[in-house]
């Protein structure tokens, strides 16, 4: 890792060492993955899961997945137990580590709305490009050459804005896609749950790559750090810049490290550091 990003970085993982508990929320493609043209074949980095399921069983650490995919898409790929908790689609959805499984009810005018955008995108045949989700449908064109992408893009763009601003769904942008959803939540909101839901005392962590991830990142601010991991840097709200994969194990092995060498009292308390600057 970066000496400017290690040293930037271990005031909060003394912090983490220190607490009786920790949060470790986590992003899926992108972060903890390389993404896939094929996304049944998004394993994690190599070592990343090993690596996560030794932080659950040593270091006082809960792992919790806030995905784009469906939380059950998510889990496989892992395999750790206990198994964490997963928040899927951006946050619409959240499954508790007992598999029990919390969405909001949609109303008939999103219901409607999302209809609306399937049949666009039968009309134009380009079903064969599209996930389909509990609340929402992506379109993906990662692999795609740029005129593809442009043509694709266009296609999608043209039905599905008036829906969305007709019926109130949220239309993102991400990595490799676009996604037409229902509105009620996004991954700030669901940072924001969660955090509100554990002591301030715990320290916390969340790591992103997409611009679906700015939300949590801001959603954090103030009450732990955020962590962009991406190859290449770009304008974000996160405190620090990490490149997976070589970095991302740096990271998750410092923290696996820190707490290893400086177990945490039963009585410690922890106290978060003042967050520093992107490096």
């Amino acid at each position: 890792m970066r000496p400017e990003v290690k040293s930037a970085l271990t005031p909060f993982l003394r912090t983490v060492a220190a607490a009786p508990e920790a949060i470790l929320l986590v992003d899926y493609d992108g972060t903890l993955a390389p993404f896939r043209k094929q996304r049944d074949q998004a394993f994690p980095y190599p070592g990343v899961a090993l690596i996560l399921q030794e932080i659950v069983r040593d270091c006082h650490t809960r792992v919790v997945i806030m995905s784009g995919r469906d939380a059950t898409d998510v889990l496989p790929f892992l395999n750790i137990h206990p198994r964490p908790e997963v928040w899927g689609i951006h946050g619409l959805q959240r499954m508790k580590t007992d598999g029990t499984m919390e969405m909001p009810s949609l109303d008939d005018r999103t219901l409607d709305a999302l209809s609306d955008a399937d049949r666009w995108l039968g009309h134009q045949q380009l079903r064969h490009s599209a996930e389909f989700k509990a609340g929402s449908i992506a379109v993906h064109w990662r692999g795609m050459s740029d005129s593809d992408v442009h043509d694709l893009r266009s296609r999608v763009m043209l039905g599905w804005r008036p829906i969305a601003e007709q019926s109130g769904l949220d239309l993102l942008e991400f990595d490799g896609g676009l996604e037409v959803r229902a509105s009620e939540a996004d991954k700030g909101d669901a940072v924001r749950t969660f955090l509100s839901e554990i002591s301030d005392s715990v320290p916390v962590a969340y790591l992103g790559d997409d611009t679906t991830d700015e939300s949590a990142f801001r959603a954090i601010e103030g009450r732990g750090i955020s962590v962009l991991v991406r190859p290449e840097w770009r304008e974000t709200a996160a405190h620090h810049w990490i490149k997976p994969p070589e970095e991302l194990l740096d990271f998750l092995g410092m923290w696996l490290r820190t707490c290893s060498e400086h177990p945490a009292s039963s009585k410690s308390v922890a106290r978060l550091p003042v967050i520093s600057p992107p490096v």
